[in-house]
C-alpha cells in the first residue's frame, strides 16, 4: 500500500449529487502529500484508540486549521470548510489512506454543531472559534454509576441558587476527562424530578473548584476514560444550554449529533489498513485476506450508506439514521479488530486494538437498544 488513494463512490442515486470535483482531489491529494510528514504518520499507524499522541494531534491539528479543514461539516461562516458529504468522505478515506492521525476532537464532532443548532449568539461567538483553534478541548458527562444506557436514572444534582448551579454527584466513563477543558453535561435540575424530566444541559469549565478527575485504566492498559467527581462546584447559571427542565430535549439532539459520528469511515479505513498490514505477515494469509476483503466491501457499503443517510429520507427520522449508522460503524469496528487479532494474536497493538473495540457496541447506547429503537421506527410492534 502506498497511500494513493482512488475510491469510486458508486451509482449516483447511492450519493449526494455533488461529486468532488477532480481539483478537489487533487488539492487534498497534494496537500496530504506535503502536510503529513513521516512522524505523523507513524503515529497515525500506532494508535489504537480514538485519538492519535497529544503531540500528533495538536501539529496534524494546526496545519488542518491554517488550511481552514479542520471543521470539514461546519458551515463557512462558523470557521468550517462547508464541505459537501461527498467531499468530507473523500478526505476522511484520503487520510486514512495516508495514515493521518486520528484528533477525534468532540468539540468540533458533537458539541459544535450542538451549539450551531441550540446555542445562543452569545454562546456561539464565545466558544466556537476556542473549538476550532484548540483552547478548548471538550469531554462529555452524561454516564453515571446507575445510569449509562438507562440514561434517565441519572442522579447528578444542578441546584439553581441565585445565579448560579450547585453540582454535586460524579460522572463515569467520561473519555478524555483528564485533557478536557471543558465539559458538556446532563444533570438534574428539579429537586424530586424522575426520569427525563427536570434536567438541564450545562457548559462546564473544568477548572472550576470541587472538580476532580480520576483515569481508570481500561483492559488495553489505556486510561482515555475517567470517572469525575464535583463536590459544591459551582457554574454560572450562563453555563446552562437552553432553559432548565429542557435538558432531555436537548441531549436528544447531542447524541443525534454523536451516534452518526463517533466512527468515522476514515476511522473504519485506518483500522482496516491496520488490520491488513497484519494479515499479510501471517501464516494463513490467504483465508485471512479474503476476510480482510469482505470486510472491506462492508465498509464500501456502509460508506454509500451514510452518503445516502445525509440527505433526507422518507421513512427514517433524525434518531432512526444516526442509531443505523452508529450500530453499523462499531460493529465494523469490531470486525476489522477481529481479523487483525486472528492474524497477530500475539501483537500488542492487535491486542490493544480488539480490546477497545470491545466497548464501541456499549458507549453511546448498547446495539440492542438501537435495533429496539430501528425496529420501531419501521412499524415492528
Amino acid at each position: 500500500m502506498d497511500g494513493s488513494f482512488s475510491h469510486d463512490f458508486g451509482a449516483p442515486d447511492a450519493i449526494d449529487a455533488q461529486f468532488p470535483s477532480e481539483a478537489f482531489k487533487r488539492e487534498v491529494d497534494r496537500f496530504l502529500a506535503r502536510e503529513l510528514t513521516p512522524d505523523l504518520k507513524e503515529a497515525g499507524r500506532a494508535t489504537t484508540g480514538l485519538k492519535s499522541p497529544s503531540w500528533a494531534c495538536k501539529a496534524w491539528r494546526q496545519k488542518l486549521l491554517d488550511k481552514r479543514w479542520l471543521a470539514p461539516s461546519w458551515p463557512r461562516a462558523h470557521g468550517g470548510a462547508g464541505w459537501s458529504t461527498a467531499q468530507r468522505l473523500y478526505f476522511e478515506q484520503a487520510c486514512a489512506a495516508n495514515d493521518a492521525p486520528l484528533i477525534m476532537s468532540s468539540g468540533i464532532r458533537t458539541i459544535g454543531p450542538l451549539l450551531m443548532q441550540e446555542g445562543t449568539a452569545e454562546q456561539q461567538t464565545y466558544y466556537l472559534p476556542r473549538i476550532l483553534t484548540g483552547e478548548h478541548e471538550w469531554c462529555q458527562g452524561f454516564s453515571e454509576a446507575g445510569a449509562g444506557s438507562d440514561l434517565p436514572a441519572l442522579s447528578m444534582k444542578a441546584e439553581l441558587i441565585g445565579d448560579h448551579f450547585l453540582l454535586n454527584g460524579t460522572k463515569l466513563w467520561t473519555s478524555f476527562a483528564e485533557m478536557a477543558t471543558h465539559m458538556y453535561m446532563l444533570a438534574r435540575s428539579e429537586p424530586g424530578s424522575i426520569g427525563r424530566d427536570g434536567l438541564v444541559f450545562l457548559l462546564l469549565d473544568m477548572s472550576l473548584p470541587g472538580i476532580k478527575v480520576r483515569p481508570i485504566q481500561c483492559i488495553d492498559g489505556s486510561d482515555e476514560i475517567c470517572e469525575v467527581h464535583f463536590d459544591n462546584v459551582k457554574a454560572p447559571s450562563s453555563a446552562a444550554l437552553g432553559k432548565a427542565g429542557d435538558g432531555w430535549r436537548i441531549a436528544r439532539v447531542l447524541m443525534k449529533i454523536a451516534r452518526s459520528n463517533n466512527t468515522t469511515t476514515g476511522t473504519l479505513r485506518q483500522a482496516w489498513r491496520a488490520a491488513a498490514r497484519f494479515v499479510a505477515a501471517a501464516a494463513n494469509e490467504p483465508y485471512l485476506k479474503r476476510r480482510l476483503d469482505l470486510v472491506e466491501a462492508d465498509i464500501t457499503g456502509f460508506e454509500a450508506l451514510e452518503a445516502r443517510l445525509s440527505k433526507e429520507h422518507d421513512q427514517l427520522n433524525d434518531a432512526s439514521r444516526s442509531a443505523m449508522m452508529k450500530l453499523r460503524a462499531s460493529e465494523l469496528h469490531q470486525e476489522i479488530t477481529e481479523v487483525a487479532l486472528e492474524a497477530a494474536p500475539h501483537d500488542e497493538k492487535a491486542l490493544a486494538k480488539y480490546f477497545f473495540t470491545r466497548a464501541a457496541t456499549i458507549y453511546s447506547g448498547t446495539s440492542e437498544i438501537h435495533r429496539n429503537s430501528l425496529a420501531r421506527a419501521i412499524g415492528c410492534p
